[in-house]
């Protein structure tokens, strides 16, 4: 069974950065490792997706230049830097697992994390 552990979420000021993880145990099947966001009053979107075969990695258009996700093999954990946070970042974020990338987003999703809440607020 897999298990995946977020952490890193924080109450930030506007224009701060983050560095989100996401930690995984057991065998995963799958070579997608994807972070998604849900922010209050709204679905689950995903952010960005990393390869794990060989870290390619894909964005949505919200993420590109501020938000980077990142592979940490010794620590089998998926990051994600987010950078010059706004209130528009509020929200859960959540960490997936799965087959494949398909863009920003893990397709197949099989297993998924509790999330951690990042609050952006001056």
């Amino acid at each position: 069974q897999v298990q995946l552990v977020e952490s890193g979420g924080a109450l930030v000021r506007p224009g701060d950065s983050l560095t989100l993880s996401c930690a995984a145990s057991g065998h995963t099947a799958g070579y997608a490792t994807g972070w998604f966001r849900q922010a209050p009053g709204k679905g689950r979107e995903g952010v960005a997706c990393i390869d794990t075969r060989d870290g390619t990695t894909y964005y949505g258009n919200s993420a590109k230049g501020r938000f980077t996700i990142s592979r940490d093999n010794t620590k089998r954990a998926v990051n994600l830097e987010i950078h010059n946070l706004t209130p528009e970042d509020t929200a859960v974020y959540y960490c997936a697992t799965g087959p494949e990338c398909r863009g920003r987003t893990v397709a197949g999703q099989d297993f998924w994390g509790r999330g951690t809440q990042v609050t952006v607020s001056a």
